[in-house]
């Protein structure tokens, strides 16, 4: 069980009710349509990727969080591998952003 476990829950829970995009590209997408509430980079993502998605998170000035790696954001939402995951629900956004922020208190 990882520090995480409690925000990949959620997050596949969003993934369920189609909440949820992956992959650079529609992540992209998902960022120019205003339609990502809340944008996950995995911690093992090469360093041009995240700063890539951080400029662009900050340019649409879209809530992003580093975290987990590239395997454990895949088989949240059943998938491969996954670098970058947007989450296109408000509502699922503020609450896998809670459980993250909390994840990250408790390593203090």
């Amino acid at each position: 069980m990882t520090k995480y476990t409690k925000a990949l829950s959620m997050l596949s829970l969003a993934t369920k009710a189609g909440k949820v995009v992956s992959g650079g590209f529609m992540v992209e997408k998902a960022l120019q349509q205003g339609t990502a509430f809340l944008v996950i980079i995995a911690e093992n993502a090469s360093d041009n990727t995240k700063e890539k998605f951080i400029n662009k998170c900050t340019y649409y000035e879209v809530l992003y969080k580093i975290c987990a790696d590239s395997g454990s954001l895949g088989h949240s939402i059943g998938k491969q591998d996954r670098m970058v995951i947007a989450v296109t629900d408000e509502g699922f956004a503020n609450q896998i952003n809670k459980k993250l922020d909390a994840s990250l208190d408790m390593e203090v």
